[in-house]
């Protein structure tokens, strides 16, 4: 996951918190849209970036 939010800050132009929170929405929104992929989601991105905050 660090290396995917390396990307959008670099890609994107933000900082730390802002691509965590965008990979956060977007993993929430696959989740959503695709309830059936949601165990593949979790995998594929490893710990939240929420949990990642909390220190979890």
């Amino acid at each position: 996951m660090e290396e995917l939010i390396n990307r959008l800050k670099v890609n994107a132009g933000i900082n730390d918190e802002q691509a965590a929170k965008a990979l956060e929405t977007i993993k929430d929104f696959v989740k959503e849209k695709f309830p059936m992929l949601g165990g593949a989601v979790d995998n594929m991105f490893g710990s939240s970036a929420k949990d990642d905050e909390d220190g979890l």
